[in-house]
């Protein structure tokens, strides 16, 4: 495996006791990933990672993903296509600004 350019990591609400918290892992962001990993290799951007991670510690503006090395967070985000957003700036490497948490 090559290094990838960017690495997208996903909120799953697991704490360090193991219990998942918030509400990202309630509102489906275990099966964001999966669909962001499919989505982008059909786009031929293999130089994307994505990983499931513990508590990003933003749970109100949850569900939350974070993309590395660029420091870009993203919540709120609820359906597959509002992840096509988020994915076509990460493709056009632009902001999707609605998604943006500050």
């Amino acid at each position: 495996m090559t290094k990838p350019e960017k690495h997208i990591f996903i909120c799953g609400s697991f704490r360090a006791s193991g219990e998942p918290q918030g509400v990202c892992a309630k509102k489906n962001s275990i099966s964001f990933v999966q669909y962001m990993q499919e989505e982008l290799a059909d786009r031929g951007m293999d130089s994307v990672l994505v990983s499931m991670t513990g508590c990003l510690n933003v749970c109100d503006r949850g569900p939350a993903m974070v993309i590395y090395p660029d420091g870009i967070w993203y919540g709120g985000f609820e359906s597959e296509e509002d992840l096509d957003t988020i994915m076509d700036a990460l493709e056009e490497n632009s902001i999707a600004e609605q998604f943006v948490i500050n």
